[in-house]
């Protein structure tokens, strides 16, 4: 699997490739990532159980894999973040590492089923594309700084849990996506067009158009 690499403001492309690797995950899986070596190795993450039950959404599907890009860092992950039934952690652990707030670069586990959702997102709306992360964790100062600024963000939104992800899917429309995304039912969604991206998560049914 090729290490797909993301563009970063100054270097060489040999700077480029030394602060850049491909990891393997334990399960003997490989994975490409273009995430600086030295965010996955001074992130602190604490790690879900890795022993799944899989929602109705995803059925007895053994293994998925899902492909993201940070539109804010230009970071890439592609990643079989389950094998054979089984989360696996090194996989979790670069997810979260990606989804970090970009702001101060805090990081915090992402709920496993949130990309659980999304891998049935995908599999709903008949695409293979790689999604584009428009947020994914945001931390609570983060959060109340945008709170402040718009009403549309919410007080205790379930980014701060590491539970809600807004996405674009290319080649998919908007529409198409959010369709998916309340056929699920797996959590809240909420539509963006004007910002073009969807909200989903982990919590509660719900729906809305900011």
């Amino acid at each position: 699997m090729r290490l797909k690499q993301a563009p970063v403001e100054g270097g060489s492309a040999n700077d480029l490739l030394a602060r850049r690797t491909i990891l393997r995950a334990s399960l003997g899986l490989g994975f490409a990532l273009a995430i600086p070596v030295s965010a996955l190795a001074k992130a602190s993450v604490k790690e879900p159980k890795i022993l799944i039950k899989s929602p109705k959404i995803i059925g007895k599907k053994p293994s998925r894999e899902l492909s993201l890009l940070n539109l804010h860092t230009g970071e890439k992950l592609k990643a079989e973040y389950v094998h054979n039934g089984v989360y696996v952690p090194s996989a979790l652990h670069a997810v979260s590492v990606l989804l970090r707030d970009h702001y101060n670069n805090k990081v915090h586990a992402i709920d496993p089923h949130l990309l659980d959702v999304a891998f049935a997102l995908q599999r709903k709306v008949g695409s293979s594309a790689q999604f584009h992360v428009v947020c994914g964790y945001r931390s609570p100062e983060t959060n109340a700084m945008m709170h402040e600024e718009s009403a549309g963000v919410a007080q205790h939104s379930l980014h701060i849990e590491g539970k809600a992800i807004d996405i674009r899917l290319p080649g998919t429309r908007l529409a198409s996506v959010r369709k998916g995304a309340l056929a699920l039912k797996a959590g809240g969604v909420g539509y963006y067009p004007g910002d073009d991206f969807v909200h989903v998560d982990t919590g509660k049914i719900r729906h809305w158009v900011g």
